[in-house]
């Protein structure tokens, strides 16, 4: 059979899809997935829990169907062993990936790591969830191997072209060759299309703007989709993005963590840095559960002490279902009113190296600010963009309770803008929709499906320094040279016009690039002098040096830039001589993560 696939690899899960590419009405197969999930103990589970544990030696191997003699493991018994032994776990790996503050090749995590293990780096840590998974299909296909097979894999959104290129390096590693990168919110849609067979044109109407809010273990993501007719047929254009916001069901589990430690002490136990993060693992099975039963009243959260031999010698205390909606849906998803933004919190100066989670905690509020700042993503005229559908995905938004206070609250939202309330697409399969919509995109590529149009994310610059006499305290001016265009589609070129710029070569320089979510106007050879805060943001500057070759350290270069989308969805920059040394001479300059941190 000749098969597509498609990977979810998620923040708290990951999925692989398969569909085959011959039969285009056959639903896509989640494939179950060896994994161990207990001492001793293998199933199969159609999600993979993004989680790799380094086993203590003390503990032996931790084998699997095609290997033996493994020490560390990824997924369900990964999972369970965080509230046991925290600091020998990786969690977030996704996260770190996107985390242009440190260099993400350099071995980071498990954060506080004992000496026993060599930390890894989170681009490793994505390999070892795509390296178990090749390894499942392999299991699972005697003779197949996804180095051969096209494989759609998604990122969120907002990841920007740094954290693609790094996730598409992780992949490589773990043998994907044919590979395509997905925008996890367009996933979704495509899961949903499918689920609804033809029935979807009966859904979706010319004109309609859905609203995808995608809220999972590490993310928050909003993209907004517009129903288009295109020579009478029905065309889905992606029309705005939201910023990356670290932001999900992890902070979800830390605050009821916090409200556990909180009564533990006030009960006369101790409970330590380390105690708090096995209580971040462990109040995610009980917010789980209360959430899934608002008829339970109440559930325990509970852990070991550490070092101790006795069953009772344990931390333990309830959470409520009062807890739940005072500190996860109010707390969270509060009813905000729609010029309501996330407050900024001032930064300190010293802090710890960690993620860069978001000061505000209110959803409510990111969403609110996604839907002002992108007001003229389509004609109409309001304050507001008005979408006219929500289609929820993630797990977050499994509980039937923040759908409803979300969908109440941008009704509101709505009726102050004049504009009618949205509708809900249901149906949608809120674990799996991702990978299912991955592998439905694998045969649109192939001619067998509806394409959503939407190309890059971003309009790309990169900054040109003025020639200005040095002036104290003044820095030279900057402009930001458009390489890009918001909606570029992939391996296409971007035709920049030719203009002569120089490059310095033999020595270290930093190339400056820019990103906009709004100016969609903005064309490949245009120069931004000016821009306000909110349009333009500063991108990771990359940090490289120019090989000279025949020149003399320090020269600067006539160059012309050019400009392209990859097949996988990343951006290339190449500077190519006025004045070539030899055949073909260019000078790559990819949008990448910098060698080193800042």
């Amino acid at each position: 059979m000749s098969r597509t696939i498609g990977i979810d690899l998620g923040t708290t899960h990951t999925a692989l899809a398969v569909a085959d590419l011959e039969d285009a009405k056959a639903p896509s197969e989640i494939l179950a997935l060896p994994q161990i999930v207990g001492k001793g103990s293998i199933d199969t589970r159609t999600l993979l829990p993004s989680f790799v544990y380094f086993a203590h030696e003390s503990e032996g191997a931790l084998p699997l169907p095609w290997v033996a003699d493994r020490t560390f493991a990824v997924g369900e018994y990964a999972r369970s062993r965080g509230s046991e032994a925290p600091r020998r776990l990786i969690s977030s790996a996704k996260s770190w990936l996107c985390h242009s503050g440190v260099d993400r090749r350099k071995g980071l995590l498990p954060d506080g790591a004992p000496d026993d293990i060599e930390r890894i780096s989170p681009v490793e840590a994505s390999y070892r969830y795509l390296e178990h998974l090749a390894e499942a299909y392999a299991h699972r296909f005697p003779g197949a191997s996804l180095a051969e097979a096209p494989v759609v894999l998604t990122v969120p959104a907002s990841f920007d072209a740094s954290a693609r290129d790094l996730t598409v390096e992780a992949a490589l590693a773990a043998g994907f060759d044919e590979l395509t990168l997905l925008e996890e919110p367009q996933a979704a849609l495509y899961a949903w299309i499918e689920s609804r067979g033809d029935g979807f044109r009966k859904d979706l109407h010319v004109g309609d703007v859905i609203l995808v809010i995608d809220v999972g273990g590490g993310t928050t993501d909003f993209s907004a989709i517009e129903v288009a007719d295109t020579d009478g047929s029905i065309e889905l254009r992606r029309v705005a993005v939201g910023d990356h916001i670290l932001l999900g069901g992890d902070n979800m589990d830390l605050a009821l963590a916090h409200l556990a430690k909180q009564r533990l002490v006030e009960a006369g136990k101790e409970v330590d840095k380390d105690a708090l993060v096995a209580l971040t693992f462990a109040a995610r099975d009980t917010k789980e559960k209360l959430l899934a039963d608002p008829k339970l009243e109440s559930a325990p959260i509970a852990l070991a002490k550490k070092g101790s031999a006795l069953m009772g010698a344990t931390l333990r205390t309830d959470l409520t279902q009062d807890d739940v909606t005072r500190m996860m849906i109010d707390g969270f998803f509060p009813a905000v009113a729609s010029t309501a933004r996330p407050a900024v919190r001032p930064r300190v100066g010293l802090r710890e190296i960690g993620l860069p989670y978001a000061s505000e905690p209110a959803i409510t509020k990111h969403l609110a600010a996604f839907l002002g700042k992108q007001a003229g993503a389509v004609a109409g005229g309001k304050p507001l963009l008005c979408p006219t559908a929500i289609l929820f995905n993630g797990g977050v938004m499994k509980a039937e309770r923040i759908r409803a206070r979300i969908v109440d609250t941008i009704a509101a939202w709505m009726k102050e803008v004049g504009a009618p309330a949205p509708r809900v697409l249901e149906g949608a399969d809120l674990d799996h929709a991702v990978a299912r919509g991955a592998a439905y995109y694998g045969r649109v590529r192939a001619g067998k499906g509806l394409r959503i149009r939407g190309g890059t994310a971003r309009a790309y610059y990169v900054g040109i320094e003025g020639a200005a006499p040095a002036v104290p305290g003044i820095e030279p001016p900057i402009t930001a040279l458009c390489v890009a265009s918001m909606g570029m589609e992939e391996g296409t070129d971007s035709n920049l016009p030719p203009r002569e710029l120089g490059v310095v070569v033999g020595e270290p320089v930093r190339f400056r690039f820019f990103g906009s979510t709004v100016r969609r106007e903005d064309k490949p050879g245009d120069e931004l002098e000016s821009w306000k805060a909110d349009e333009v943001e500063d991108l990771p500057p990359i940090e490289i040096t120019l090989p000279s070759e025949g020149r003399v350290d320090g020269d600067v270069v006539a160059v012309t830039l050019s400009a392209s989308v990859t097949e996988v969805g990343t951006l290339l920059l190449e500077a190519v001589p006025v004045e070539p040394l030899k055949k073909d001479e260019r000078w790559k300059v990819e949008l990448n993560v910098r060698s080193e941190a800042p």
